[in-house]
């Protein structure tokens, strides 16, 4: 009975765990964009002188700026480079934000940009979703995550069990999670 009680406290906790996916992935893609909104907002002077005089290119504004005679303008080009190099990576995160939900997971699993995720992380806010992705996301997690435990478990018991079986086996009972 105990074990019953154990199982359904495991699967409701995974079940909970499993409706925070989908949220956590809003949350992250939201905060990708405001990080690609702000970068893009300070490189708008720029790409206009870009624009201007560069046919539109900005790397080769962040050269000429390189090449410059003025210490003051080479430094720039440092500042310059960055919020380039950031506005172009917060795109290539969203980009990878587009893709199938599967993928998504994929590359918030081993691609993700650690500071932005630990940066959601911080300001996550638990909520539980009554949506259909949250349902799916939850069942589907509790299921495997109980499924897991319940093996990991089985094994466990397999290997500490005593190795001499008792001739009468028929009196116990064997652990299982999934009775």
């Amino acid at each position: 009975m105990i074990r019953d009680y154990f199982r359904l406290v495991f699967f409701a906790a995974s079940l909970l765990v499993g409706v925070q996916i989908p949220n956590i992935i809003d949350q992250y893609e939201k905060r990708v964009d405001a990080h690609l909104t702000e970068a893009t907002e300070n490189l708008t002077g720029f790409q206009e002188t870009a624009n201007e005089f560069f046919s539109g290119n900005l790397e080769t504004l962040i050269k000429h700026y390189q090449q410059s005679q003025d210490p003051v303008i080479r430094r720039d080009a440092e500042s310059l480079d960055q919020i380039y190099q950031r506005t172009r990576n917060f795109q290539a995160e969203q980009a990878a934000l587009q893709q199938s939900w599967y993928r998504v997971i994929i590359h918030l699993v081993f691609n993700r940009n650690e500071a932005l995720f630990a940066e959601t992380l911080r300001a996550y806010t638990y909520n539980v979703p009554l949506n259909q992705q949250a349902i799916t996301w939850g069942v589907a997690t509790g299921f495997t995550l109980t499924l897991i435990c319940e093996l990991v478990l089985m094994l466990l018991f397999q290997l500490l069990a005593p190795r001499s079986r008792p001739k009468n086996t028929a009196s116990k009972k064997s652990f299982s999670l999934f009775r």
